[in-house]
């Protein structure tokens, strides 16, 4: 089984934290979120993936062997591609085309999901679906009679609610591979102007492939802060509280749900409930809730919540809700 993984977008809703770190390289709640990606398909999927294909962006060195080492540890091996501009979904799948080939996955890293561990690949093709409110944000399919006709890339009206979450599988990737190609011979730019992946599976519904849906049983967004905030504490309701045995709190209190991390110090503070501080912060004489420290994080004397703090950044004498990039520094008056 090949997994291919595009991960090539700037993740421009969530900057200041994109700036530096691609979005799938953003921790959540002590786990890269490509990380629990991986994790997710490694612990579900019936067959064994043996070759993951990461589509990369304009990203340095140190991000391929992050990832790498994560592939590594799952016993699989990791291959590099590069989308040089961004040409959009159907591009970027189709610069891993020498993986399309065989049983495969694609799976975008913009979204964390939970799979069901009992579900079959028993299908020529399969694509996730979850029902939203709002389908304008996303792809969405189009059924009749319980049968996919086709796909529709944001809709501006709403024609359906099952939003297409961004993992497919097929039985045969060649398929997939030889659509991708006609899409770019023939340059058929679909919403936005780009060679969407939709406009080449609906070629492929044309020519009878039999698409059939699936589910997942949770599906966090991680576009905005706010939702990164959101789906985070999600991920720490889950986990409960988690605390590493390398950190180190004094005259402190936690109110889980809390994730704290590797060589964390907390001195004189009140954290949580749904806090996650990442390896390295360190706190003092603070209080805060509802909130994410990413690594490195400083903040003192302080009272913080619904914020998102970015790595290397120092608060201090600071109340209220913040959204603070990396290497940056606050001070209150």
């Amino acid at each position: 089984m090949r997994l291919v993984i595009p991960m090539a977008g700037k993740g421009t809703r969530l900057r200041p934290h994109t700036h530096t770190t691609p979005k799938p390289l953003l921790p959540v709640a002590g786990k890269l979120m490509v990380e629990r990606i991986l994790e997710a398909f490694v612990g579900a999927l019936p067959e064994r993936i043996d070759t993951i294909g990461f589509v990369l962006g304009d990203f340095g060195a140190e991000v391929s062997a992050t990832l790498a080492e994560l592939c590594r540890r799952l016993g699989a091996e990791a291959r590099f591609y590069r989308q040089e501009s961004p040409e959009g979904t159907g591009h970027a799948v189709y610069m891993a085309a020498e993986l399309l080939e065989g049983p495969v996955i694609v799976a975008f890293a913009d979204t964390l999901f939970e799979l069901d561990r009992l579900f079959s690949l028993d299908a020529e093709a399969l694509i996730w679906v979850k029902e939203v409110e709002d389908p304008r944000r996303f792809g969405v399919v189009l059924e009749e009679g319980g049968r996919i006709v086709g796909f529709v890339e944001k809709p501006s009206e709403p024609i359906s609610r099952k939003a297409i979450i961004g993992i497919y599988y097929f039985r045969q990737g060649a398929r997939l591979r030889q659509a991708l190609e006609r899409l770019i011979r023939e340059n058929r730019r679909g919403h936005g102007g780009e060679l969407q992946l939709t406009d080449a599976l609906d070629d492929l519904i044309r020519q009878g492939l039999p698409f059939q849906t699936t589910t997942v049983s949770s599906w966090l967004d991680f576009g905005t802060v706010t939702d990164m905030l959101q789906s985070t504490f999600y991920v720490l309701e889950r986990m409960g509280q988690d605390v590493h045995p390398s950190a180190v709190i004094e005259n402190s209190v936690l109110l889980g749900p809390v994730y704290v991390g590797p060589n964390v110090q907390i001195r004189n503070a009140v954290v949580g409930p749904f806090v996650s501080l990442e390896a390295g912060v360190c706190l003092e004489h603070s209080r805060i809730e509802r909130t994410i420290l990413n690594r490195h994080a400083y903040v003192a004397h302080s009272l913080l919540r619904e914020s998102f703090i970015g790595q290397h950044a120092c608060l201090v004498g600071l109340s209220g809700r913040f959204n603070i990039g990396d290497h940056s520094a606050a001070e209150g008056v």
